[in-house]
């Protein structure tokens, strides 16, 4: 066991529009001060593969908020380690978090002093077991399960494209989860089962009218039975505000005006308006993104610059679509990745950050399998690692990337023609982690305060900041287009298929 230091900083950005680049921080410092003589506790427990393998060799840190210093322990042969010395009166916040090389981890604690979530490591979001308060007594059970390349904690849905407009595109591949038979269910109470991720949406989707994003937080966490339509017996607090993921999986990109499904029971689908989401975009907080039912664009900033649309969350009136958990579905929406601790926020009640809901994020989530190629260890995806290899338009890039094989684009894993696509919709934005505060190309290339410093392991290489790549999900509203997530925050956009445009390749 040894003794290291760490400086953390929790860096509330405020970047201008889209992804701008103005910045600003301010340091941790944990609430309290010393209070008495030092309590000392230890927290104890074991990591395990996903077959319930112990794994030996694993460093589990907890560190200090306050002082910012880490003590360090390695599991055994069993898989168990100890971490002792832990001051429990002084400052007792403490975050503990697993690493090894050529793994990623997902933590559990069964003791009520800690939850799981996120901590900003000076722009490094890890994902830890928290503690506010280490209560005086040692804490057993702060557990870690390891993921290796190949792995995954859930499965991504196919997008709903059913037309082809060229080889090797979204619905000539059908990547994903397929659709149930019967994917919703009218419960004939005002709410809509949704068999394929689980979700209770509320059946009326124009009963509220638009409003601010703050008073439609509260309306959908004051819903309940005799409003709306409902006579399910809901109460207050059931209902919420779907996060962008959750919101997202409604999206029929085979459909436009709406993009929903054609056999959807759905009623009052508000066109003229976007649907807020109760992810908050981190590098300008005060915008919520929203998605527009008309195509299923994603909004971040006015619509294409004529103001018709937007998410600036005081201003603009977006309207409502409430949701509640169900029962498992096939697939379940990742969580967004924000988050309500150090280097976070919540920014109102049951918002994304402070119940972040969703198949959880592993931690450090991406391998580089050292032959040009990265595991996606959440979705099991391989990425090629050069992000910038190819910038063509639409078809050529899809042609490029239907012809990627070993010995192109940094690869060296002996793939062949054939076992690369370009990603399609729902592939590309499972990418996203909402948490930080600057552009997520900056993050993927290890510049964890968006500079040109990098403090971190890459994780792609030369992702192009601020820029478009290409999915292979075509526009219903428009072939002539197809859906691109811009870089910079990760939202879903339409553009035109002759621009020259970036790809990221996935198998």
């Amino acid at each position: 066991m040894h003794q290291t230091r760490l400086l953390t900083a929790a860096f509330g950005l405020a970047l201008l529009g889209a992804c701008g680049s103005d910045s600003g921080g301010s340091s941790n410092t944990a609430a309290g001060g010393s209070s008495g003589a030092p309590v000392f506790a230890l927290v104890s427990g074991v990591v395990v593969d996903k077959a319930g393998v112990p794994m030996p060799g694993v460093t589990v840190s907890v560190f200090h908020h306050n002082t910012n210093t880490t003590i360090t322990a390695t599991t055994d042969a069993n898989g168990v380690y100890a971490v002792g010395g832990l001051d429990t009166v002084n400052n007792a916040d403490y975050a503990a978090y697993a690493q090894k090389a050529g793994l990623a981890f997902q933590p559990v604690v069964s003791d009520p002093a800690g939850a799981v979530t996120k901590f900003d490591f000076n722009g490094l979001y890890r994902t830890v077991i928290r503690f506010p308060a280490l209560p005086s007594h040692d804490v057993a059970g702060v557990n870690f399960t390891a993921y290796r390349a190949g792995d995954r904690v859930t499965s991504l849905p196919r997008t709903g494209q059913t037309t082809s407009y060229a080889s090797g595109d979204d619905s000539s591949v059908q990547a994903g989860v397929p659709w149930p038979g019967e994917r919703f269910t009218d419960n004939a109470d005002g709410t809509v089962a949704d068999h394929l991720t689980g979700l209770v949406w509320l059946k009326d989707a124009g009963c509220m009218s638009p409003m601010a994003w703050t008073a439609a937080l509260t309306a959908a966490n004051q819903l309940a039975s005799g409003a709306c339509g409902l006579t399910d017996g809901s109460t207050a607090g059931q209902w919420r505000m779907p996060n962008a993921n959750e919101l997202e999986s409604l999206v029929d990109v085979s459909r436009s005006s709406p993009a929903v499904p054609a056999s959807s029971p759905f009623i009052h689908i508000d066109l003229a308006a976007a649907y807020w989401t109760s992810t908050t975009y981190m590098a300008l907080n005060a915008n919520a993104m929203a998605i527009r039912f008309t195509d299923g664009r994603w909004i971040n900033g006015a619509d294409a610059g004529d103001g018709s649309y937007g998410n600036a969350k005081a201003t603009v009136a977006n309207s409502l679509w409430a949701v509640k958990s169900g029962t498992a579905g096939a697939v379940q929406p990742l969580a967004t990745g924000v988050y309500a601790g150090v280097g976070g926020g919540s920014f109102g009640v049951r918002d994304d950050a402070s119940l972040q809901l969703g198949a959880p994020l592993t931690a450090s989530r991406f391998i580089d399998n050292g032959d040009g190629t990265v595991a996606d260890t959440v979705t099991g995806l391989t990425w090629l690692k050069q992000a910038d290899c190819i910038h063509q338009p639409w078809a050529g890039a899809l042609a490029a990337v239907n012809g990627l094989a070993s010995g192109q684009c940094g690869l060296a894993d002996g793939s062949t023609a054939g076992q690369w696509r370009m990603p399609n919709r729902s592939e590309m934005l499972s990418l996203s982690d909402r948490a930080p505060t600057f552009p997520q190309a900056s993050y993927f290339d290890g510049q964890y305060h968006g500079t040109s410093a990098v403090t971190g392991p890459v994780i792609f290489g030369n992702f192009i900041v601020s820029d478009y790549y290409w999915t292979s999900t075509t526009n219903a509203a428009d072939p002539t287009q197809a859906w691109t997530i811009y870089s910079c925050d990760f939202g879903v956009y339409n553009v035109s298929k002759t621009e020259v445009r970036y790809t990221l390749a996935v198998r």
